[in-house]
């Protein structure tokens, strides 16, 4: 895509022009669907970040109407901006419910009106509230939503694709994964094309084939499209998953399953080189954050240089 020439929106097998969207919808579909899955049952498209698919997503779903959402999950994200900003600027009435803390099935089932566009639900991906709290499982949103008759929209933020706690993180923490959204019932699931999936940068929209039909046509979906290079790195990241190479072959995963044998031979290295060139080290027992905006208060034990 970078060195010479794309064929990103041409059809090679009839000679007419193409969508950039399926360069990645059959990838996405391996991905996050079941062996069963079409074009029929599973969609997808990719913006350029995560927040610019909740504004896409809301802009053609629920301009001029209501969505509902946990005063818990109204998060800002980095730099500052916030969920809610995010929300108002694509023509949407925010109605909030619940507490920070705690909030029920019952307080969304008491919003709903003939007014309301959407039930979102977004996962708050750089904190934790811990202690007397509740939450609604996604299965019970979106089987509330269904009943109504509006879409059950899921932001989970990190993109990740692998089981965390295959990694040492507790059940308790763990990630949420668009395949589980989206197997609950959610009829979209956004995430994140870079942090825990460990592509570049992009927002991912999966869900139900009607709805993204009329997200793929809305007049953002231009403005806010993945160039041709992030096309194919997120296309070549995919491609690791839908082979089951990932953990072996994307860097963010090499090193969340780096054992702690092979870091402490690292840092002893490193501390040999250094002590070479005069410095005073010394190799020490610690802990790194996995970060990327997933996981907070999640350590995982590691081995450093102390200088």
């Amino acid at each position: 895509s970078g060195a010479g020439f794309s064929d990103l929106e041409y059809r090679l097998d009839s000679g007419a022009r193409g969508s950039r969207h399926d360069h990645l919808a059959k990838l996405f579909r391996d991905v996050l669907g079941t062996p069963a899955s079409t074009p029929e049952t599973l969609d997808a498209i990719a913006v350029n970040n995560c927040a610019g698919a909740l504004l896409l997503t809301l802009a053609e779903l629920a301009r001029g109407r209501e969505v509902i959402v946990s005063r818990g999950h109204l998060v800002e994200i980095g730099g500052g901006f916030r969920v809610p900003d995010v929300m108002r600027q694509s023509g949407a009435t925010l109605v909030e419910v619940g507490t920070t803390n705690r909030t029920r099935l019952s307080d969304y089932a008491n919003a709903i009106t003939p007014a309301t566009a959407a039930i979102l639900k977004v996962h708050p991906g750089n904190f934790r509230i811990v202690g007397f709290t509740e939450d609604v499982a996604t299965a019970d949103l979106a089987s509330l939503a269904r009943k109504h008759g509006v879409p059950m929209i899921e932001d989970i933020g990190s993109g990740c694709l692998l089981e965390i706690t295959d990694f040492g993180v507790p059940q308790a923490l763990r990630e949420p994964r668009p395949q589980e959204s989206l197997a609950a019932g959610a009829s979209i699931v956004m995430f994140s094309g870079d942090k825990l999936l460990g592509g570049p940068q992009a927002g991912i929209i999966a869900g139900e084939p009607a709805l993204i039909a009329r997200i793929r046509h809305h007049p953002l979906a231009r403005a806010l499209r993945l160039d041709k290079l992030g096309v194919a790195a997120l296309a070549a990241t995919l491609g690791h998953y839908r082979r089951g190479d990932a953990l072996r072959t994307v860097p963010v995963w090499q090193m969340i399953g780096a054992t702690s044998a092979v870091l402490a031979t690292r840092a002893t290295a490193i501390a040999s080189k250094l002590g070479m060139a005069g410095s005073k080290v010394r190799v020490i027992s610690g802990v790194s954050a996995i970060g990327g905006g997933s996981l907070p208060g999640v350590t995982l034990p590691t081995s450093l240089v102390a200088v």
